[in-house]
């Protein structure tokens, strides 16, 4: 994976945190605000267009929202390739998909498809064996393009089976891995303990894993922090504050505080720089 910008900064920092985004703008924001790497959310792609986390949006429609996030900035960005769309087959035209729209790395996971948020209820697995050709494929046509295998089979099989799919997984080639989903600090210590090979974990406010500060991340030994749904949140949260203002009084300005003044809007999305090519 020479020049992979997001496997060169995991060499110099040993730990990246990459916030996740949903579209463009929310990209900017997070290179804006000093990180050095963006985590594409699917859960948070798929909520954008108003729907959940199951798994309804095509490969088209997000492989668009992927292209638009990579062309809205510098920084490497980490993909969620969810199942893959499909079996081996479909896995790799979302490789190819997913690499020509300049992605640094991607995950795919062990769900059956459709897939489910990995932290809602009612998720199934594939086969081991079906999971580790889908890593094969992936690393067949990845280029230099990190590939990253999840597994969800904590909340299904359990621990101890999600600690030997991730041992597979390593095994059939993959670069890092990812263990939804623990439910305590133990299990997020036996992971990092247990595992072979760089590991990912995802930390995001009220989901099933208790939070951990990254140096302790670190001491233990994970690579990438990925914060999926956190800014969606509070742009959730902060719209629906400014709608229940202008409902009752008819404008913001009692709410001004919250919002970015006009200039400050243009220049995230550097409207100057467009207009002095």
């Amino acid at each position: 994976m020479k020049n992979n910008k997001l496997v060169e900064l995991i060499e110099q920092q040993n730990i990246v945190t990459a916030p996740g985004v949903f579209d463009g703008l929310s990209a900017r924001l997070v290179e804006q605000a000093g990180f050095s790497a963006i985590y594409a959310s699917g859960g948070a792609i798929a909520r954008s267009t108003g729907v959940p986390d199951i798994g309804l949006l095509t490969l088209t429609e997000v492989t668009d929202r992927m292209r638009q996030v990579v062309e809205a900035t510098s920084l490497p960005v980490i993909a969620d390739a969810d199942t893959g769309f499909g079996n081996e087959i479909n896995v790799k035209r979302t490789v190819e998909l997913f690499n020509n729209a300049g992605v640094a790395a991607l995950h795919i996971e062990d769900q059956q498809f459709p897939k489910r948020c990995g932290h809602l209820e009612g998720k199934s697995l594939i086969t081991i064996k079906e999971m580790k050709q889908k890593i094969v494929v992936a690393k067949k046509y990845a280029g230099n393009m990190m590939i990253i295998a999840r597994t969800d089979a904590i909340a299904v099989t359990g621990f101890e089976d999600a600690i030997l799919r991730a041992k597979q997984y390593v095994e059939a080639g993959a670069d890092m891995i990812f263990v939804e989903a623990p439910e305590t600090v133990e299990q997020i210590e036996l992971i990092a303990e247990q595992v072979p090979g760089p590991k990912l974990i995802n930390m995001f406010h009220s989901g099933k894993t208790p939070l951990v500060s990254t140096m302790r991340l670190k001491e233990l030994g994970y690579q990438l922090i990925i914060i999926p749904s956190d800014l969606q949140r509070a742009a959730m949260a902060g719209m629906k504050n400014v709608l229940s203002e202008i409902y009752q009084s008819g404008n913001s300005g009692a709410v001004a505080e919250q919002i970015l003044s006009f200039s400050q809007r243009e220049q995230v999305v550097k409207t100057h720089e467009f207009l002095q090519p």
